[in-house]
């Protein structure tokens, strides 16, 4: 059967630009690796040719460091177009993931929005409008209530210039008195007794016995 038909062959998997991009780089790396070989075998015929006298010797030298000179040159060119082929396929890469992660958020986007709409489909505005204006006469009649708690009774209808006029008279009247002569009995009153209560006093005032508290002293019959 397979002889007949032939066998169907399995189809690569399409390239991969981060697999391009590498390999075109390790391309790019190997030739910069082979410029600087030929670097060193340039700088050694340079070394060469400066101890060297003019004559067929020292043209065979040249003739070397030439094609080398030639080679490196080569080299050069293939290394900037590898790196100007890498430089194209990361922007394209760029590009490519910009899109994916720009439709992922398209979709969450959507998604989002699908969910608002089902979520908004709970929400009743003209109840939460009504609620509102609930709260609004409650607190307005907790501010009725409050006066009405805080209302003073009995209180004589005063007019308020008369009240203020009585308050600029009153300043008047309680001015600071500088009058200390209340002071003067205090300072003229009877020192604190010296002995405890009960002791025998000593103490004689013209001649009389005194008791603690500066008294004469009765005569025990």
């Amino acid at each position: 059967m397979n002889r007949l038909f032939g066998r169907v062959k399995s189809k690569d998997p399409p390239p991969n630009l981060d697999d391009c991009i590498a390999g075109v780089d390790g391309r790019a790396d190997s030739a910069e690796k082979k410029i600087a070989r030929l670097d060193t075998e340039l700088r050694k015929f340079k070394e060469q040719m400066t101890k060297m006298r003019d004559g067929p010797a020292k043209n065979g030298i040249k003739a070397k460091a030439l094609r080398v000179l030639k080679q490196r040159k080569m080299y050069e060119e293939q290394v900037e177009n590898l790196r100007q082929q890498a430089f194209n396929m990361e922007q394209a890469n760029y590009a490519t993931q910009t899109l994916k992660d720009t439709q992922a958020t398209v979709v969450a986007m959507k998604d989002g929005v699908k969910q608002m709409q089902k979520e908004f489909k709970n929400i009743n505005v003209d109840k939460i409008e009504d609620i509102q204006d609930d709260l609004a006469d409650m607190l307005e009649q907790a501010d009725e209530v409050q006066e009405a708690l805080g209302r003073s009774y009995g209180m004589p209808d005063i007019d308020e210039d008369e009240l203020a006029a009585e308050l600029d008279a009153l300043g008047d009247d309680l001015a600071l008195d500088t009058d200390a002569s209340y002071l003067d009995n205090a300072i003229k009153a009877p020192s604190a007794p010296d002995k405890e209560p009960g002791a025998a006093s000593v103490t004689t005032k013209d001649g009389v016995l005194v008791d603690e508290f500066g008294l004469p002293q009765i005569p025990a019959s």
